[in-house]
Parts: C-alpha cells; sequence; structure tokens
C-alpha cells in the first residue's frame, strides 16, 4: 500500500504531473491516442479470439473431412463448422460441384440417389469449380485480414502523432520564456515534461500494436497459405471421383 507521501511524490514528479502541464493541444492528442490505443487492443483481441476459433474448428473439420471416404460426405450431411476458413471454402466448392453435377446446389432426401446417377462432369466445368474454390479463399483472406489497417496506422501514426504534440508543447513553452524574458530550468521544465508526455503516449500505443500486427500478419499469412492447400487437396478429390475422364470410379 502507497503511502500518502509516495502518493505526492507520484503526482508531483510522474506522468501525473507531466499530463497536467502539458497545453490542451497535448491534451487532446493523448486523448486521440488512447482512443487509437483502444481500438487496436480491440483488434488484436478480437483477432486472437478469431484465429484461436478458427485454428480449432478447421481442425475438427479436416479430421473430419480426411476420414470420410466420399468428398461430398459433410456436405450431404449438413455438418457445420462455422468458425472454420476452411469449412467455408469446401462449402463453395460443394455447392458449385453439385450445380455443375445435378443442375442445383439444394440438398433433399433424393440428393444421394441423384448424386449417384449424376454423369461426370466435364473439364470445362470442374475448371469453374476450381476457379469458385480459389474466389472463397481470397474472400475468406480478405475477411480474416479486415480491420489489420486500424492496427498498421496505430504502428505507423502513433508516434508522428505523439512527435506533433511534443514539437506542439515545446513551441508553447519556448514561447512563453519568451514572452516572460525570464528563462530558467524552473520555468522551462514543467512545459518541457507536459509536452514529451504526447511521445511517450504515442510509442506506448505504437509498441503493442506492432508486436501484435507483427504476430497477426505472419499468423494470417500461414493459415492462408493452408486454405490454398486445403483447396488444392479438395479440387483433387473432386477430379478422382467427379471428373469426366473416360474411366468408371464408383462415388
Amino acid at each position: 500500500m502507497l503511502m500518502p507521501g509516495a502518493v505526492n511524490l507520484f503526482a508531483d514528479i510522474g506522468i501525473v504531473y507531466a499530463f497536467w502541464h502539458s497545453n490542451v493541444a497535448g491534451k487532446l492528442v493523448i486523448l486521440l491516442l488512447l482512443l487509437g490505443s483502444m481500438f487496436s487492443w480491440s483488434v488484436m483481441v478480437t483477432k486472437f479470439v478469431m484465429i484461436r476459433r478458427a485454428k480449432a474448428e478447421t481442425q475438427r473439420f479436416l479430421k473430419r473431412f480426411r476420414l470420410a471416404r466420399k468428398p461430398l460426405a459433410i456436405y450431404q450431411n449438413r455438418e457445420a463448422y462455422a468458425d472454420s476458413p476452411a469449412y467455408i471454402v469446401y462449402l463453395t466448392g460443394c455447392k458449385e460441384l453439385t450445380f455443375h453435377l445435378l443442375g442445383t446446389p439444394e440438398l433433399d432426401d433424393t440428393f444421394p440417389t441423384r448424386l449417384a446417377e449424376a454423369d461426370r462432369i466435364s473439364a470445362v466445368a470442374m475448371n469453374s469449380v476450381r476457379s469458385a474454390l480459389e474466389r472463397e479463399v481470397g474472400e475468406q483472406a480478405l475477411r480474416m485480414e479486415d480491420r489489420m489497417t486500424i492496427l498498421a496506422t496505430a504502428v505507423s501514426g502513433a508516434p508522428f502523432l505523439g512527435l506533433l504534440g511534443t514539437v506542439w508543447g515545446v513551441m508553447d513553452t519556448f514561447s512563453a520564456i519568451a514572452a516572460s524574458h525570464s528563462a530558467s530550468l524552473t520555468t522551462m521544465a514543467p512545459g518541457v515534461s507536459g509536452a514529451l508526455i504526447t511521445t511517450v503516449t504515442g510509442l506506448l500505443v505504437a509498441i503493442p500494436a506492432m508486436f501484435g500486427y507483427n504476430f497477426l500478419v505472419v499468423t494470417l499469412r500461414g493459415m492462408t497459405v493452408e486454405l490454398d492447400n486445403f483447396a488444392a487437396e479438395l479440387a483433387s478429390s473432386f477430379d478422382h471421383r467427379y471428373l469426366d475422364t473416360g474411366s468408371n470410379i464408383p462415388r
């Protein structure tokens, strides 16, 4: 527990002292930086939770997909893995494939029978399926990277905004000294201290955002590569069972 003297000392020489001796522009800059920090931390926490859920759900989905003997089994059974980007890519590919096989992506009780009786599709139709998979991979990548610009802005903009507040505060301090015709350390120290706090605040906003941004960029890039690999695996599985190559492989 802090003693009253310690509290007063903190107020006299710490961040509180610097804040109260900053000018109006400095306080406004600090307020903007604190708002930016709230937004950046909100993005980081949201992305961390999203990544954790997506990885766990994707692991479950891929395990189920690779155990299934037929690539359309999960789609046919209406199983859902909503938090998995790989599942969304899979669902898009299945809908496009069934549209070319059956003329409609709708599921009903006759789906297994209609699928068993359907003719294999041509290479041109299968290219449409691959294109749909590639489009969905791109859309999922964009969705995962959504709001990352907020972190990038915090990393690059917060130090400059803090520096602006510092320069402005120092300028006001020297202007006041010039007007009073009295230059001393006691006169300058409060103003300079109040000016420097904006740079400190800018760095406190930018540094966590930088680490979070770098971690998220690398992680999301890896997840995008995994999506590309899964899309290729799924397309290969579709080719094996549903592409018309002149062979008679059972579905």
